[in-house]
């Protein structure tokens, strides 16, 4: 399977075309983590993609444990 193949299954799947995609990877491979705003937009960005409101009150929290480090590593228990 070639990649143009992969994105192109991952964009019927998602509706998320592979320009946004690689985009974000982008961000969050050159992304300064320990920068609020950096985060706050990341976040943002990943709520408009999914469709999935994220709330004041949960950002912060996103941001605080990203920030100090305190971020879990069986993370994706909370997926």
């Amino acid at each position: 399977m070639s990649k143009d193949d992969l994105f192109e299954r991952i964009e019927k799947k998602t509706n998320v075309s592979k320009d946004t995609i690689l985009s974000l990877a982008r961000k969050l491979q050159e992304g300064n983590f320990k920068d609020e705003n950096n985060l706050r937009n990341i976040i943002d960005e990943i709520s408009e993609i999914t469709g999935k409101e994220v709330s004041e009150e949960k950002k912060e929290k996103i941001i605080d444990m990203v920030i100090t480090d305190k971020v879990p590593s069986n993370i994706d228990k909370y997926i």
